[in-house]
C-alpha cells in the first residue's frame, strides 16, 4: 500500500472492532478534510479472509501538514471507543 501513498502523506495503521469501522470513517470524514480511511488488505490464512479484507484493520492517512491533528483525533477516538482502537504501527512519530 505504501506505493500508493506519497511522501506528502502520513499514515497510521490502526485496528478497531469491526462494528466501529463505520464510526471511525464517519468521524474522519466529518473532520474538515483532515484525511482518509483506507482498508488494510487482509493477511492470507486469517479466519474469514475470503474477501481480502480484515474488518477492523485500517490505514488513516492525512497530509503531512496535518499530522498532529490526525494523531490528536486518534487519541480522541481511543477515548471514545473505550480502548477499542489501538495502533498497529508503533513506529509512527507523534
Amino acid at each position: 500500500m505504501s506505493m500508493l501513498l506519497s511522501d506528502e502523506l502520513v499514515q497510521v495503521r490502526v485496528r478497531v472492532r469491526a462494528p466501529d469501522v463505520v464510526f471511525v470513517k464517519g468521524v474522519l470524514e466529518a473532520s474538515e478534510g483532515l484525511g482518509a480511511v483506507l482498508a488494510e488488505p487482509r493477511t492470507p490464512g486469517l479466519r474469514g479472509a475470503g474477501d481480502g479484507r480484515d474488518g477492523g484493520a485500517l490505514v488513516l492517512v492525512a497530509p503531512r501538514s496535518r499530522a498532529q491533528e490526525l494523531h490528536e483525533l486518534i487519541e480522541d477516538l481511543k477515548r471514545e471507543l473505550g480502548g477499542g482502537l489501538w495502533r498497529d504501527d508503533v513506529s509512527v512519530e507523534t
